[in-house]
C-alpha cells in the first residue's frame, strides 16, 4: 500500500502553488519539496507551506504526473485549521491570483457594506442571505457598450417588478437603486461588459421565512468583455427539462437550477442550448433567452410572453425589426402560440437575448432550419441591435461619467 504523508514544521505564508510539482528530491525554496519513495510521499513544509495547499499539491502532483496512486491509498491530513479575519482574506486573495475565476470583476457594490469595491477578494455575499440558501432573490443585468448603459431603465423596471412578485421590499427607491448602480460602473472603469444586480431578502438566519431577516439587500457587480458575441449559427436540442411554471418564469428569480440544466443538457447533445416547450406543448424560450421565427412568407415570429420572461432584448428586437417591415424584408411581426412543427420548419430561428444579442439556430434536434445556414433576417436582427447600443436614443443609452 503506497502512504501520502505530510510534514508541517512551521507556520505558512500565502505562497502560490506551481501548476505542476517540483523535481523530485529539489526544494526550491520558498515552495515544498515532493519527495517519492516506494512506500510514501512526503511533503516538506520546512519552507513553510500551508497544510491545505499541501494536500492540493500532493493531489496536483498525482494527477498531472505519470504517477498514480494505487486503490485504496492512505492520505493522512491534518486538522482543518482555524483562521483569523486576516489569513481568510489572504486566502481569499490567493484564490484570486490562482486564475481560477475565468471572468474579470471590476466592481462591485453590497448594501451590507455599504459602498463599492474593486478588490475581487473584497466581492462576497453572506452566507445566510436568504438568496443563497433559500433562493429568495431576483436579478437583473445591463449591457455596457462605449461607456454607456443600455436599457437600463428597462432592465431596471422589470427587476422591481421580479421583486414586487417575490416579495421582497426595496432596500432603497427607484432613483436611489439607479443611482447606485451607475456609480458602480463609473468605478470600475469598465468602457464594454455587463453590470449585474440582485435584490434578496437579506441575511439574518437560516430559516424558511424571511421574517427573521432585518434588512433586503442590494448586491451589484461589473464584468468586463472586450469581445462582442458572435453571430454563428448553433444547434438547439427540445428540453427534457421541466420548465418553470408561469408564476415563476415570468419572473427573474435567482433560481435558475432548470434553466442551468437545460442549458447544460443542450451542451451534453452538443448543440447551445435547450428549447422549452410550454404546457400545451407551443414553444416557450430558451435557457436564458427568447426564440424567434421567420416564416416562409416572411414574417417574424416569437412566442406570447404570458407564459415565458418578458425579454428586453426581444422586446427591443421587435421594435426594430419595424424598421425591416418597412424596408420590405419583412411582411410583418407577429407574436402569438408557436408550435414545434411550425418553429422547425420555419426559414429562419433565432435566440435572442442580453448575453447573445441575436443568435441564428441552424439545427433544431435532427431537423436543420431552412438551409441550415444563418439566415439573412438574423444577421440584419444582429446589426441593428448591435448599432443600437452604440449609437441608439437616450431612452436605451444613459451615459457612464468615469
Amino acid at each position: 500500500m503506497l502512504t501520502l504523508s505530510f510534514t508541517y514544521t512551521c507556520p505558512p505564508p500565502m505562497a502560490a502553488l506551481s501548476a505542476s510539482p517540483p523535481t523530485a528530491g529539489v526544494s526550491p525554496s520558498p515552495r515544498p519539496s515532493l519527495v517519492a519513495h516506494k512506500n510514501s510521499v512526503t511533503w516538506s513544509a520546512a519552507a513553510g507551506f500551508p497544510p491545505w495547499r499541501a494536500r492540493a499539491a500532493v493531489i496536483t502532483a498525482a494527477t498531472s504526473s505519470n504517477w498514480t496512486a494505487p486503490a485504496e491509498t492512505i492520505v493522512t491530513e491534518n486538522d482543518v485549521p482555524l483562521l483569523s479575519f486576516a489569513e481568510v482574506a489572504e486566502r481569499l486573495d490567493e484564490y484570486h491570483a490562482s486564475g481560477a475565476r475565468n471572468q474579470n470583476y471590476m466592481a462591485m457594490y453590497s448594501s451590507i457594506f455599504g459602498g463599492i469595491t474593486t478588490d475581487p477578494s473584497a466581492m462576497v455575499i453572506p452566507i445566510d442571505d436568504h438568496m443563497v440558501h433559500r433562493g429568495h432573490g431576483v436579478f437583473d443585468t445591463a449591457a455596457i457598450m462605449d461607456g454607456h448603459l443600455y436599457e437600463l431603465e428597462q432592465h431596471l423596471d422589470r427587476i422591481l417588478k421580479s421583486a414586487s412578485m417575490a416579495k421582497i421590499a426595496l432596500p432603497f427607491d427607484r432613483s436611489t437603486i439607479r443611482s447606485i448602480l451607475i456609480q458602480t460602473v463609473s468605478a470600475s472603469k469598465c468602457t464594454q461588459g455587463s453590470l449585474r444586480y440582485w435584490l434578496s431578502a437579506g441575511p439574518g438566519d437560516f430559516q424558511l421565512s424571511s421574517s427573521g431577516c432585518a434588512n433586503s439587500a442590494l448586491y451589484a457587480i461589473v464584468i468586463q468583455s472586450p469581445s462582442l458575441p458572435a453571430p454563428a449559427g448553433c444547434k438547439v436540442i427540445t428540453s427534457s427539462i421541466p420548465i418553470k411554471s408561469p408564476q415563476f418564469a415570468v419572473m427573474k428569480s435567482v433560481n435558475y437550477m432548470p434553466n442551468a440544466l437545460t442549458k447544460v443538457e443542450g451542451e451534453e447533445n452538443g448543440g447551445f442550448t435547450g428549447i422549452w416547450l410550454d404546457d400545451e406543448g407551443f414553444v416557450a424560450e430558451g435557457s436564458n433567452m427568447n426564440v424567434g421565427f421567420v416564416t416562409r412568407s416572411r414574417e417574424l415570429l416569437m412566442p406570447r410572453f404570458d407564459k415565458i420572461l418578458s425579454g428586453c432584448t426581444a422586446k427591443r428586437v421587435l421594435a426594430l425589426a419595424e424598421q425591416l417591415v418597412a424596408d420590405g424584408m419583412l411582411s410583418g411581426i407577429t407574436s402569438r402560440n408557436v408550435s414545434v412543427q411550425e418553429g422547425k420548419a420555419a426559414d429562419e430561428m433565432m435566440l435572442i437575448g442580453s448575453g447573445i444579442l441575436v443568435k441564428p439556430v441552424v439545427q433544431w434536434d435532427d431537423q436543420m432550419i431552412g438551409s441550415g445556414k444563418e439566415g439573412p433576417i438574423a444577421q440584419t436582427l444582429f446589426n441593428l441591435i448591435l448599432e443600437d447600443m452604440r449609437s441608439g436614443p437616450p431612452s436605451v443609452r444613459i451615459p457612464v461619467s468615469y
